[in-house]
């Protein structure tokens, strides 16, 4: 019934199934990609001709995951899949960047390429398989595809690499690190690593390469089993006429504008060329205008790279090494708890951190399930910051690429959990921007956080390095400018510390480059980037001793997992009554780490002396602090170590005879108690005449002799198990003499016990 070919190979310890034929048949190319228990299916589509007056390569690429495909049901009110996921969105952006170079130059029909997540193990990361199952979709669509391009995942652990580790094995070891390439060069570079050297990194793009090339034949053999009839298109060049007369009228326009190093200046200057231009063609058709504006591209593009090649000159004048001048500010803006404002050259950004509790963690839904992320960066980019009117609103899928870029950077050096249990935001607004914003995001939101007091490793910075490539001649430029990425080759960013690299990012617009130019770009990177610590240093050297006074404490309280019940309490009412009472914010986990937070430092003190009391056991002989709840006739109980009471005996309140307890004390007056004794029950005895109530220094005893003898020092109390016995004239330990006789001094006050007195105070 189904013509359906499949290709299988081993890889990276698991099988790979790519098959077609069998599901969306309709598409021009589609492939189920099977890599353990994780399935994606991938459609591609293609318009079969180009509307009017278009011209750029309308490639759009979807990536979705479905919450079946993990057994799981939506979140939330809306039980369907909604809006693309961050995740989602840099999956996409994963997929478009190393796939949309290999289009032929001129091609511009619309194609769509849909990745749709079916299956999924827990273990493999349905990203790569996405990928594998794009490249191999457009391989057999027909459309002028020049892959395919395989793709691989590297872990790094005790020195050696890993294939395709599981999230898991990712988590634990030092690098996450994402390539795709095609047979004969890298084409794309994601990272993250634990401050890695370059030679580290350079060693696992050129494995993840070598790796990749088995799914490429796997996508060949595949193609060669169902690939659709080639399209004929034409795209051949016929503009050479056309550049040589725009060469004549505005080459000297242009190479003169690119000598211009500021950017406003340099743009007024190259638009007067192009309109010159246009009104050159005026009386052409709209399709031969069309094209004399992507020829003058071109020749733009030709001048400035011949110059670079030709003799090192860089449109504002730097060497290939150099990097623009840098001013670091922190502690821009006096409310935040942290800031930094950025500048290099005109790119700038405004970086804020803000300190928030547990409860301010973002919560992310997905195919893993639900998992709470205490570290978020979030990049803006206003169309202010390039001189231009646009559209201003939630974040597009660029944004959201540069902002994880910068989070992937400073999150290797960030302080544990235990060690900074605080919920981190750095926000990065871009003011200006002429190359480069996500590495100024990078610079700005290190200083920032180190403004607030987070206790970073070490400091990171970032840059950007661009490639001019012509044959076998190229260069590479240090801190690129925004034409220079716009005209150039490759856009390569790399990021970290005095030790090594925290990620790894590269683009290009060529069909790959190769490992002797990864390496010259590594190095050079190296170079600008300690440059660039240097620059951030002179703001501010290390992470600053105290938070900003704005910023909540958080304090930490590891309890024992048997105490949890009992500072929770009964349908929370215990830890609602410390919230309420203290103003402190209080978190606890199934573990017994508790978080106290607030702005206050009285409040803090005050919610962990509470728990403490609650936690803690009392000690015979210690002196606490504690508050009147009720008081009774034969004395007054007393709340100390916030959730445990005892009893103040009337003749326990003063050296002298009290008649009432309410003379001396009222309810929810402070005082301060001795612990006398603890009956194996827990019940407590406590005392107020041997401290000092203004002081809490204990008091010596000055009751008279015959009143200690008689009343002071009774010896242990023994098991109160034994009362009947002595009711019944046996001799229990501990409890009285019956032939003492009468004690005339206490017969008004002390005589029979009122109902209700503790068993540890009642007389025979």
């Amino acid at each position: 019934m189904f013509d359906m070919k499949k290709v299988e190979i081993e890889w990276g310890g698991k099988t790979l199934t790519l098959e077609t034929g069998r599901v969306a048949r309709q598409a021009d190319g589609a492939v189920l990609a099977t890599y353990g228990e994780t399935v994606v299916l991938c459609a591609v589509t293609a318009a079969k001709s180009v509307k009017e007056g278009q011209d750029f390569f309308p490639l759009t690429v979807h990536y979705q995951e479905k919450y079946s495909a993990a057994g799981r049901i939506p979140g939330g009110f809306f039980k369907r899949e909604r809006g693309a996921t961050e995740k989602e969105t840099l999956t996409s952006r994963l997929i478009d960047r190393p796939v949309r170079p290999l289009f032929p130059e001129g091609f511009y029909n619309e194609i769509n390429v849909i990745c749709q997540v079916l299956s999924y193990d827990g273990e493999t990361e349905p990203d790569i398989v996405a990928m594998v199952a794009a490249s191999a979709a457009l391989t057999i669509s027909g459309v002028p595809f020049m892959g395919p391009i395989g793709a691989a995942r590297v872990g790094y652990k005790d020195g050696e690499y890993q294939l395709n580790p599981s999230l898991d094995e990712t988590k634990e070891g030092e690098l996450d690190l994402v390539v795709a390439a095609t047979q004969n060069a890298v084409m794309m570079v994601e990272s993250e690593a634990k401050e890695l050297s370059e030679e580290v990194m350079l060693g696992a793009v050129m494995f993840a390469h070598k790796a990749s090339a088995q799914v490429i034949d796997a996508i060949i053999k595949l193609a060669e089993k169902a690939a659709k009839d080639p399209w004929e298109i034409d795209l051949s060049d016929n503009t050479a006429e056309m550049k040589a007369k725009l060469k004549t009228l505005i080459g000297k326009d242009i190479a003169a504008a690119y000598k211009i190093t500021d950017k406003s200046a340099r743009s007024n200057a190259l638009n007067e060329a192009r309109a010159k231009a246009k009104a050159a063609f005026a009386e052409e058709s709209p399709q031969t205008q069309m094209v004399a504006n992507k020829t003058m591209k071109k020749l733009e593009a030709e001048i400035v790279r011949g110059a670079i090649l030709k003799d090192g000159q860089r449109i504002d004048g730097r060497t290939t090494t150099q990097i623009r001048p840098i001013e670091a500010i922190v502690g821009f803006l006096p409310r935040t708890h942290g800031s930094a404002l950025f500048t290099r050259g005109e790119t700038q950004s405004i970086c804020t951190t803000t300190l928030g509790t547990k409860d301010a963690e973002q919560m992310i839904d997905g195919l893993d399930g639900l998992h709470y992320e205490n570290f978020m960066l979030h990049y803006n980019f206003p169309p202010y910051s390039v001189g231009e009117v646009g559209r201003f609103g939630a974040p597009g899928r660029r944004e959201v690429g540069h902002g994880k870029l910068a989070w992937r950077a400073l999150h290797p050096v960030l302080p544990s959990k235990d060690e900074f249990p605080y919920t981190i935001r750095v926000l990065s607004d871009i003011t200006e921007s002429n190359g480069s914003s996500s590495m100024a995001t990078v610079c700005g939101g290190s200083l920032s956080m180190m403004d607030a007091g987070v206790p970073l490793k070490r400091p990171v910075s970032g840059i950007a390095m661009g490639l001019i490539l012509e044959g076998k001649e190229f260069a590479v430029l240090s801190d690129i400018l925004g034409d220079e990425d716009h005209l150039g080759d490759m856009d390569f960013k790399v990021a970290g510390t005095s030790e090594g690299i925290t990620s790894l990012q590269m683009d290009i617009k060529i069909a790959g480059i190769t490992e002797e130019i990864m390496r010259k770009a590594l190095a050079q990177a190296n170079e600008g980037r300690a440059h660039i610590l240097g620059e951030m240093a002179k703001a501010l050297g290390e992470v600053r001793s105290e938070l900003s006074a704005h910023a909540p404490r958080i304090e930490t309280l590891q309890i024992d997992k048997s105490k949890i019940r009992e500072v929770i309490g009964t349908g929370g009412k215990v830890i609602r009554e410390i919230v309420a009472e203290t103003g402190a914010k209080v978190d606890i986990d199934d573990e017994g780490l508790i978080k106290i937070s607030s702005s206050d430092i009285k409040q803090i003190e005050a919610a962990k002396a509470w728990i403490l009391g609650i936690v803690e056991e009392a000690e015979v002989g210690k002196i606490y602090n504690g508050k009147v709840v009720n008081i009774v006739d034969f004395g007054a109980f007393v709340n100390f170590m916030g959730g445990k009471d005892g009893l103040v005996h009337v003749s326990e309140m003063r050296n002298e005879r009290v008649e009432k307890p309410g003379d001396v004390v009222s309810e929810g007056q402070e005082v301060k108690v001795k612990v006398l004794e603890i009956d194996p029950r827990g019940k407590v005895r406590l005392s107020m005449r041997v401290v000092d109530q203004e002081t809490g220094e204990e008091l010596e005893d000055t009751r008279p002799p015959r009143e200690k003898s008689e009343r002071g020092d009774r010896g242990p109390r023994g098991d109160r198990g034994d009362r009947g016995d002595r009711r019944r004239g046996g001799g229990g330990g501990g409890g009285r003499d019956r032939d003492r006789g009468p004690r005339p001094e206490r017969a008004d006050n002390e005589g029979e016990a009122p109902g209700g007195l503790p068993d540890f105070l009642t007389q025979d």
